[in-house]
């Protein structure tokens, strides 16, 4: 651990001297300033973990060097030292941001009781600091990775959305990303100060989850030896984010709807309600509209938690990403793995791209981190990735249909292989024509066009009226 460096400011040489013995037997580094004027000089270029300047002092006061200190080293502990009968003096200079104030006379123990407590606030301060800016930069936005345009809309959506109230709903595969999401949109909201609690709903036994979620008295149940706090409780003024909220007992699901409409939880076995201030963040890998007819979902509560959807594409829909994953794994382990792996050949390249990712990102994640480990050199090549994905090969081409003998109309044949595939996308996304236009990669415009041109109808074949 460094030596803290203190900055000694007085006009008296004797008390100068006095102090600075003191504090150098304490084991701290010293300076000293003759007065005001060299004191500000010495801030201006030397930095110093804490200044003691006495406040009365000819042409620049101990005032002035206060604020030369907050204005050129904000973070620098600042006490003062003052004669009893000005202490109001003193006082002020607290206001303006000096840590504390010794009287004289004083006693030498107590001046360095005071520096050290202050080093210490100050210490623990900058921890904190240090922490949260690691914290934020971790799961700020920016940090999930992708260029793709359906990964750029959803960076749009939780810069949209960070501040909003309302709940929101994430869905898509599994490994794709959605609490790297739900944590994006909980640090870069006005609520990040605050806790964000993170729950598989899945984890949870059946038979402990209210308790989980809302919390209990003493005494409601066998076991209850104790009041318990629930996740609700826990992350008052935060984030709750509820992962596969689909495995939540429809019976339960009515508490929580009531819990988001109400703002209110009961524990079990309490007869009153208690207020709460949470953000809710949900997420599945399942189809929810799906979830709600077969009854694994309430539709009530799917409403409650859709305000805001953010739908996350498999890996394999945003292809051109893979590169830049690549390089933020192989940063990540080298560094955790203490291996000097520069990059992957372009042969393992075109491998990682031509695969399908079924675990999505996090497949991808564990692929390279065992390429690290077992690879040598430090490019890595197709060898060093897992068979699976080697032997994976291009998508077969779709066959051709035969030509008839006496020939066809090639225009009204692909007319009419485009109405059908138009149709089945329809059918699939159950009317919604953004979806339908993502199956076919086209934008929506190119497929609303082509709707146009077929002449088809502005409902789908389910009869689900199509979005606007």
């Amino acid at each position: 651990m460094s030596v803290a460096r203190v900055l000694v400011v007085d006009d008296e040489k004797s008390m100068r001297d006095l102090l600075a013995i003191t504090l150098q037997r304490a084991g701290y580094e010293v300076s000293m300033a003759e007065g005001g004027e060299a004191a500000i000089e010495a801030i201006r270029r030397d930095t110093f973990d804490a200044i003691l300047t006495d406040l009365r002092m000819p042409r620049v006061d101990g005032m002035q060097v206060l604020r030369a200190a907050k204005d050129l080293c904000p973070d620098t502990t600042v006490i003062v030292v003052t004669a009893v009968a000005s202490t109001e003096t003193a006082v002020e200079a607290m206001k303006l941001g000096a840590y504390d104030y010794i009287t004289k006379p004083f006693k030498l123990d107590e001046v360095d009781l005071i520096i050290r407590n202050g080093l210490e606030r100050k210490r623990l301060r900058d921890e904190n600091l240090y922490l949260r800016k690691q914290l934020e930069t971790q799961h700020r936005f920016e940090n999930i990775i992708g260029k793709s345009p359906r990964i750029v809309e959803v960076f749009d959506t939780i810069r949209k959305i960070a501040d909003s109230p309302a709940t929101a709903m994430i869905t898509g595969e599994s490994g794709t990303g959605k609490e790297l999401v739900a944590r994006a949109i909980h640090f870069n909201g006005h609520r990040r100060d605050k806790p964000f609690v993170s729950v598989n709903c899945g984890a949870i036994p059946e038979g402990l989850m209210e308790s989980e979620l809302f919390g209990h008295v003493k005494g409601s149940f066998t076991g209850a030896v104790a009041n318990k706090m629930g996740l609700f409780s826990a992350a008052e003024g935060g984030t709750l984010f509820l992962d596969e909220i689909t495995e939540i007992p429809p019976l339960l699901q009515v508490k929580l709807v009531r819990a988001i409409q109400m703002r209110e939880v009961r524990r079990v076995g309490d007869t009153k309600d208690l207020k709460t201030d949470v953000r809710l963040i949900a997420a599945s890998n399942r189809d929810l509209e799906t979830a709600v007819k077969e009854g694994a979902m309430r539709e009530d509560l799917f409403y409650r938690l859709n305000v805001l959807p953010i739908n996350l594409p498999p890996l394999r829909e945003r292809r051109e990403d893979i590169p830049l994953l690549v390089a933020h794994f192989l940063q990540k382990f080298s560094k955790e793995l203490d291996k000097e792996v520069r990059g992957v050949t372009p042969e393992a390249m075109a491998v990682l791209e031509r695969y399908h990712w079924p675990g999505n990102i996090r497949e991808l994640e564990n692929c390279l981190e065992r390429a690290i480990v077992l690879g040598a050199g430090d490019m890595l090549g197709p060898d060093a990735l897992p068979e699976s994905v080697r032997r994976e090969r291009p998508a077969r081409e779709p066959e051709l249909v035969d030509l008839p003998e006496e020939g066809l109309d090639l225009e009204a044949t692909l007319d009419e292989l485009e109405r059908r595939y138009l149709q089945r996308a329809l059918d699939r996304t159950r009317g919604v024509q953004t979806k339908a236009a993502e199956l076919l990669k086209m934008t929506f415009r190119q497929f609303r066009y082509k709707l146009q041109k077929h002449n088809m109808s502005r409902r789908s074949a389910v009869g689900v009226a199509v979005e606007e």
